[in-house]
């Protein structure tokens, strides 16, 4: 048995996690502590304190209780926001606070790019576009080339009650010819039931936040699964550096 624990903001896609344990279909138990948030908002100013160590802090306890071998910050907004530097800093802390190797979704989908060797990558984000831009930013520092980011401004609240196709459509305006691969950040955002739909839509890999999240607790373990219905993520043999 692999525990794995994520530090979750809020409420919104958490039902999405145990979708995800049910379709790894294997030894792996997820385990979601959620953290408050001082208002709920795609802000810069009340990301910043949404990531702030304090919040992180108080969840920490009871995941090092649930048994979790590793722990992952699961937002992007949360982490991206503080720039690479500040992100590594965020998870540095959380990792002395919970005695396991830790990480972020910022940082995920930063490693889960490169295990795709995907170079390249499209953003559609529900942030606004200034914040859509940070990541962008984030990625490119991280070694990922951003060709197209889609800023969709929704509120904070709005991205959990889309549908599947309110979530195509959002991967559709952000792809570019170019991009080896489409981003969809927000952890807010329902779409462990439809990766291998969108995938098929956009004809590329796709990857959300909740999807790559776990795929980087599982990193952190050191454990690889096939698990089809989550994306080409979770089929691909690992890129071999030379």
């Amino acid at each position: 048995m692999t525990a794995l624990g994520f530090l979750y903001p809020g409420h919104s896609a958490e039902d999405d996690y145990p979708r995800i344990e049910q379709l790894l279909g294997s030894d792996i138990r997820l385990t979601v502590v959620h953290t408050d948030r001082a208002e709920d908002a795609h802000r810069v100013d009340a990301l910043l304190d949404l990531g702030s160590a304090p919040r992180l802090a108080a969840g920490v306890e009871e995941l090092r209780l649930s048994g979790a071998e590793a722990v992952v910050w699961a937002s992007a907004g949360g982490s991206f926001v503080h720039g690479v530097q500040g992100a590594h800093e965020q998870v540095r802390a959380l990792a002395r606070t919970a005695g396991v190797p830790a990480s972020s979704t910022s940082f995920a989908f930063a490693h889960a790019a490169q295990e795709l060797g995907a170079g390249r990558v499209a953003i559609g984000a529900t942030y606004p576009d200034d914040v859509a831009a940070l990541l962008a930013e984030f990625l490119n520092e991280s070694g990922t080339q951003t060709v197209a980011v889609h800023g969709a401004g929704a509120s904070a609240a709005e991205p959990a009650g889309w549908d599947f196709d309110q979530v195509l459509a959002l991967a559709r305006e952000a792809d570019h010819p170019d991009a080896d691969a489409v981003l969809l950040p927000d952890t807010a955002l329902h779409t462990a039931s439809h990766l291998t739909e969108l995938e098929k839509a956009l004809a590329k890999p796709v990857l959300t936040a909740g999807q790559v999240t776990v795929w980087e607790a599982l990193r952190l373990t050191d454990r690889r699964l096939n698990a089809p219905a989550l994306g080409t993520l979770f089929t691909r043999e690992p890129i071999v550096q030379v």
